[in-house]
């Protein structure tokens, strides 16, 4: 039986729910397909929001053949097949549903055919493309972000659900919907799921939708654990904010969870070592080391003899001190460059390697720190503009306060520490 968000989905650009900064009116890839000329794209966003719906718009739109692969199911073999196919077509396009699948070898076998244009390739993932695709092939892709759904057009689809459920003879009423857009959390395809088992579930025509029932519904239905979607970014979610809590039992609870419903242990051991600097940061610099051997380990050892290791690291990031400091620092960075544009680098920390940027003054006046008593001497490294600005602020955390009390002494308080 054809699923709801399968009878739903869009067949054109005006049907399309959402991401209308990339294809509403006027919208840069909108205008490339409109254009009839698409490159070779990484649609890169949360699951279900569209990126499967709209690669085959474009396909269709353009007239283009189209051909379909999973990573999950997938290898060179198939590449090799449809590129052999592309060959004797004008234009194909090729679909690969979870590219971040793909391992080095797999992504390697679609270079030459993406670069002499045998075939455009369109890539589906929800990891960052940044350490997913091989930079090789994410140089000759352009890569669009997909946002997750909003309120909005969780509503739209929920309104196109109930127009094709009274082309059925069935009436349903949208009593309260805060229950259903909580559980789908921005997944169009997890939404319009929710609403077919509630309509299924009813021995009745007329149907009512509200919190109580809902929550009733899809509970007693939810799987245990997904790691193709649904679950999968509940669960990760409440791992890392575990961990962010210092709570070791929830941490090692969550991570079983994991283990048991079958996660890859690499992505596991990724976002620890993401949050070993966003979350623990210099309050325990020891903690990047640990995070980043538990990486290494399981890449080399794989299941089941590293979850021991997943669970020796995940216990440890969850006991040590917190901290974002860096991570804010970084932002507040990020956030006054936004404000004040490139500002020029002072001439005196310039490079001069050059006679011409001597006489200009490049690198004139600037102080060799290891010329003076502690390695240490004031002088501007900022930009004028920005003369006194502290992005980083010390954690309140031992390690960190005495980081503060140092640069206090040096800095004699220029920097508020």
């Amino acid at each position: 039986m054809t699923p709801l968000a399968e009878k739903l989905r869009p067949k054109t650009l005006d049907e399309y729910i959402g991401q209308q900064h990339l294809v509403g009116k006027g919208a840069v890839l909108r205008t490339l397909i409109e254009a009839g000329h698409i490159p070779s794209m990484i649609l890169w966003g949360p699951p279900g929001i569209g990126k499967t719906t709209l690669a085959t718009i474009i396909s269709h739109t353009l007239r283009r053949p189209f051909h379909t692969l999973s990573a999950i199911s997938s290898g060179v073999k198939e590449v090799r097949d449809v590129i052999n196919t592309a060959k004797q077509q004008e234009g194909a396009v090729l679909f690969i549903d979870e590219i971040h699948r793909f391992n080095k070898a797999q992504q390697d076998s679609l270079l030459g055919a993406v670069e002499r244009g045998i075939l455009t390739l369109i890539g589906a993932t929800t990891e960052n493309p940044s350490f997913e695709v091989i930079s090789a092939l994410l140089s000759r892709c352009q890569v669009y972000v997909l946002k997750e759904f909003g309120e909005a057009e969780m509503k739209q689809l929920l309104d196109k659900a109930v127009d094709y459920y009274a082309h059925q003879g069935r009436h349903i009423e949208l009593k309260e919907t805060e229950a259903i857009m909580r559980i789908s959390g921005g997944d169009a395809r997890k939404l319009l799921n929710a609403v077919e088992l509630i309509v299924n579930k009813s021995e009745t025509a007329d149907v009512v939708i509200d919190n109580a029932r809902a929550t009733e519904v899809i509970q007693q239905n939810l799987a245990y654990y997904d790691r193709q979607g649904e679950m999968h970014y509940d669960i990760i979610s409440a791992f890392i904010k575990s961990m962010r809590g210092s709570d070791p039992n929830a941490a090692v609870y969550w991570l079983a969870r994991m283990i048991e419903g079958g996660e890859d242990p690499v992505f596991i051991a990724r976002r620890m070592l993401i949050f070993a600097s966003e979350d623990i940061s210099n309050a325990n610099p020891n903690a990047l080391l640990l995070a980043n051997a538990c990486f290494d380990a399981v890449t080399k050892i794989g299941y089941p003899e590293c979850r021991i290791t997943l669970s020796q690291c995940a216990v440890y990031l969850a006991s040590s001190p917190k901290s974002n400091s860096t991570y804010m620092a970084l932002a507040n960075a990020q956030q006054a460059i936004k404000q004040t544009g490139d500002l020029p680098v002072p001439l005196h920390i310039r490079n001069a390697p050059t006679k011409l940027m001597k006489e200009l003054n490049y690198g004139k006046g600037y102080k060799y720190a290891h010329d003076y008593e502690g390695n240490f001497v004031m002088q501007e490294f900022l930009p004028d503009a920005l003369s006194g600005s502290a992005f980083y602020q010390p954690g309140n955390n031992p390690r960190e306060q005495e980081t503060r009390r140092q640069l206090h002494e040096k800095w004699q308080g220029k920097y508020g520490y």
